[in-house]
């Protein structure tokens, strides 16, 4: 599926947020977007089937290669500048936003992507993750949320359940678990979503979506470890129950899941509380009508945020899925750019002459 099919501007980043593109050029294949070196991830990991629909994905930007940066921490999920044959950066434990911005804020003609897991991004890389949020760097992050951490063997991670038992944690976890999602809008993320590895379309639609936006877009992917916490994620991937489980965030559609009845439509669905936030409700003629109709495009992240804590914070048996908020914002990287263009004037040169020129215009001093 095509960003064209799915409705979705052209890509960000560049003069004017479009990275160049040859028009000229043959049209590129998921084969030219694969390195040539070994994947090794262990079998049956959900990360193969990301690296796929993303291999698949990018010759859709109808960008080059060279104009496309992958930037990774640490995890098993950080492996993926390796596999992709563009530019990319294995970097620091948790500091991937941090290297990326630096990326984003000079080179305004990349596509800046971040690809960390849940202990990454939400341990020691929790204050990165927040402050280019909040920022709206341009750049898009791909948080794979395993619930563990899968390289160092199966420890908890900031994502794993309360009473986790596992080999850092043998009597239970007594810490309370973060949801990414909700974090994200805390942070007042200008675009942020969920989605699943397993569901080819569904994710490729997300990371078009996300790409395409102008801004920090952070998707949370569901990804199964089959070896240290195997079937965390059942309950929204069985066919007998992700009906039940899913809750699909549609925009400008009533938000309804469940098995099917006879109308075609999910027989539960999400009304406005008494509280002011949102809860399921079974659906009747009565109330078919204060459905809530999802709104991505809500400036006020108050009802997505709410949406978010619907989120079985245990063993997953329910989530929200899809895009939560997309709103447009004022970027980091374009306004430093433009204070820098304003304060050397209309000078000649390239921007970094003219950078060079201002830090050594004016007062300045020789120090013998």
């Amino acid at each position: 599926m095509s960003t064209t099919e799915l409705g979705i501007p052209a890509m960000r980043g560049g003069t004017d947020g479009v990275p160049p593109v040859d028009p000229d050029a043959p049209a590129q294949t998921g084969k030219e977007f694969t390195s040539d070196q070994e994947v090794r991830w262990c079998p049956g990991c959900g990360d193969y089937a990301v690296l796929k629909a993303v291999q698949s994905f990018l010759p859709d930007l109808g960008l080059r290669r060279e104009n496309i940066t992958f930037v990774s921490g640490i995890g098993c999920s950080s492996r993926f500048p390796y596999y992709l044959d563009t530019y990319g950066m294995h970097s620091i434990h948790g500091r991937a936003p941090a290297i990326a911005t630096g990326l984003a804020t000079a080179r305004e003609d990349l596509s800046v992507w971040v690809v960390t897991g849940d202990g990454d991004a939400l341990s020691i890389g929790g204050n990165h993750l927040i402050h280019a949020l909040r920022r709206n760097v341009n750049m898009t992050i791909l948080l794979f949320n395993n619930r563990i951490y899968g390289l160092t063997k199966g420890q908890y991670s900031p994502t794993s359940e309360a009473g986790k038992v596992t080999k850092s944690t043998p009597m239970g976890s007594v810490d309370h678990p973060f949801n990414p999602v909700s974090l994200a809008l805390g942070a007042e993320g200008t675009f942020v979503a969920r989605t699943i590895d397993s569901d080819r379309k569904h994710l490729t639609s997300v990371l078009a979506a996300a790409a395409a936006h102008r801004g920090t877009s952070l998707v949370e992917i569901y990804q199964n470890c089959p070896i240290f916490n195997d079937g965390a994620f059942d309950a929204i991937k069985d066919r007998d129950t992700k009906d039940e489980a899913i809750i699909p965030l549609v925009h400008g559609e009533p938000i309804r899941f469940g098995t099917p009845g006879e109308d075609g439509l999910g027989p539960r669905g999400l009304v406005r509380s008494a509280s002011g936030g949102v809860e399921v409700v079974d659906v009747t003629t009565d109330n078919a009508g204060d459905l809530l109709v999802h709104d991505a495009h809500a400036d006020d992240p108050t009802t997505a945020f709410a949406i978010s804590r619907l989120t079985d914070a245990g063993y997953l048996h329910r989530a929200p899925i899809g895009i939560f908020r997309s709103v447009e914002r004022p970027t980091y990287d374009d306004q430093a750019r433009a204070q820098v263009d304003l304060a050397v004037g209309e000078r000649t040169g390239d921007r970094s002459d003219r950078l060079a020129a201002l830090v050594g215009g004016g007062d300045t001093w020789t120090v013998v």
